[in-house]
């Protein structure tokens, strides 16, 4: 009963299903970003192979022809992170090889944002990998009070960050704890970043917030190339599809693997609003 539920949530558990969801939804005009679900590896071999499936993958977005509207979206604890010994190094190490692999293909790679004790290394890793592959994204939490900080640092120009509101339970000396603080330091960030040169990819279901995005854009003189929006597959279809339908750039998230229990049952242990969000998901008419 839990994978019937979680089949709406989770798009498969090998790579010829995620990129069949992926065709499926390039087709009907929306971009995806593909996370391989794990994180927080406890060994390099393990790591190791966590980039391995990544080079698969992307090698077979590749070849599906879908290149064009994907990318990866990648834990640097999954990739050696979290190790004790040269975890930083070996995170930088195997991102870049997938990075390698995505320029290849012709995808990008937008690395995701963890606990706030993993903000510095994550940017490090990624000022290094810049130096490279300058299209290489980050995904920034709003509510963490140095947020907005690190959206001026990033918004220059070919920087691409993906705004969230951030799904960690974080304590109140580093970040927002009340919703709506939450929600006001989103549209502050997002103000940064819609006043910057970079490109602002727009992670919210909130309603409020995606009106905030396309009236700050207009604001700013950016057209539906300039930012992007993105929600996670299975939430809001009819949103994401209203969106798309409008020609804004619609990235749908797509999380697949073998570890797909733990992501589903972190989505709704992480906050007790996604209990809700889930619940209006099974509303008549919410997913399609």
């Amino acid at each position: 009963m839990t994978r019937q539920v979680v089949r709406r949530f989770v798009a498969g558990e090998e790579n010829d299903e995620v990129v069949a969801v992926a065709r499926r939804l390039t087709a009907a005009g929306m971009h995806v970003t593909i996370d391989h679900l794990g994180e927080d590896t406890t060994t390099l071999s393990q790591a190791e192979g966590v980039r391995d499936t990544y080079r698969a993958l992307l090698a077979s977005l590749g070849r599906a022809g879908l290149a064009a509207s994907a990318e990866a979206s990648v834990k640097l604890s999954a990739l050696g992170g979290s190790l004790p010994v040269d975890g930083r190094d070996h995170a930088y190490r195997l991102t870049r090889d997938i990075c390698a692999a995505a320029a290849a293909a012709g995808c990008a790679v937008t690395i995701d944002m963890e606990d706030h004790s993993t903000v510095d290394t994550t940017l490090a890793v990624l000022h290094d990998l810049r130096a490279e592959f300058p299209w290489v994204g980050v995904a920034l939490q709003a509510c963490l009070h140095r947020t907005v900080s690190d959206c001026r640092d990033l918004a220059y120009a070919g920087s691409r960050v993906r705004l969230v509101k951030g799904a960690y339970a974080e304590p109140a000396s580093v970040a927002h704890v009340r919703s709506r603080q939450v929600d006001d330091a989103f549209e502050h960030c997002l103000r940064v970043l819609m006043a910057g040169d970079g490109y602002p990819m727009v992670a919210t279901h909130d309603p409020r917030l995606v009106d905030s995005a396309i009236r700050l854009a207009r604001d700013n003189g950016r057209g539906a190339g300039d930012f992007e929006f993105q929600m996670l597959y299975g939430i809001r279809a009819n949103e994401q599809a209203r969106l798309a339908g409008e020609g804004h750039r619609m990235r749908v998230y797509l999380p697949y693997g073998h570890d797909w229990y733990g992501y589903f049952t972190r989505r709704l242990a992480e906050k007790p609003a996604n209990l809700l969000l889930l619940a209006r998901s099974f509303a008549p008419g919410a997913a399609n």
